[in-house]
């Protein structure tokens, strides 16, 4: 068995337990509870990068990928939440496929704290901006062209503010309702929109050239990792 998968059916236990806990009258500290939850999915897909990457070219590809991410982010750190990185990770994701995709997303939060400071936000960094990249690779089929990505790259602004705040809301705050929720998450809202703001300008300028790139160094390593039998609208135009 695949260790994927293994950590996989750990995942659905770990949640199982942790849904039920309360109907047994066991008190759970959830913060900890879901940061183990998302430290075992990011273990489980760098395992399954592990099994399908098939040369060291891929591995030294994704990881400098990695690495030029965490490097962009760091010089944007004093203009609050313009994240240049995750064009860079949908970008990447969208050429090079899901796996690939949250790879270069997690090497970027973990990178990049080792400059701006790792904490136990970081996992929930690592996992967000993965996110962001496997969700990347599956638009490709959409053929949405570069004003779906502006709007992709939005929608991931907020969904990335949604995701860390909510490991914040777990740990520090109480009570755990709906209502406490969505205060907290209002209460960011600007701050997410700056975010999102960011991706739809460097997605807007900067995304289709990069793609392009990207595609480049895909047809050059002749990548399996992604079914590209569907290539973006502009491509074909290129093409023909």
């Amino acid at each position: 068995m695949r260790k994927s998968y293994f950590l996989l059916m750990l995942i659905i236990v770990v949640g199982t337990a942790a849904l039920f806990a309360p109907q047994l009258n066991f008190s759970l500290n959830w913060g900890l509870t879901a940061t183990l939850l998302v430290i075992l999915a990011i273990v489980a897909f760098f395992f399954e990068f592990e099994a399908a990457a098939i040369s060291s070219k891929e591995i030294a590809l994704v990881a400098m990928l990695g690495t030029i991410s965490a490097v962009a982010r760091v010089p944007f750190a004093a203009i609050p939440n313009l994240q240049p990185c995750t064009y860079l990770i949908i970008c990447a994701g969208y050429v090079f496929g899901p796996v690939a995709g949250f790879m270069v997303g997690a090497i970027t939060a973990l990178v990049s704290n080792f400059f701006l400071g790792q904490g136990p936000w970081t996992p929930y960094q690592m996992f967000a901006w993965g996110l962001a990249g496997v969700s990347a690779a599956y638009i490709r089929q959409l053929n949405l062209g570069r004003a779906g990505l502006i709007i992709f790259g939005a929608l991931w602004g907020y969904l990335y503010g949604w995701i860390v705040n909510t490991w914040f809301w777990l740990s520090f705050i109480y009570p755990l309702t709906l209502k406490t929720f969505l205060l907290y998450q209002l209460n960011s809202l600007w701050f997410d929109t700056l975010h999102a703001t960011g991706n739809a300008l460097f997605l807007g300028l900067f995304g289709v050239k990069t793609i392009a790139i990207l595609e480049r160094f895909r047809q050059r390593f002749n990548w399996g990792l992604l079914d590209t039998t569907h290539p973006p609208r502009w491509e074909t135009r290129q093409q023909s």
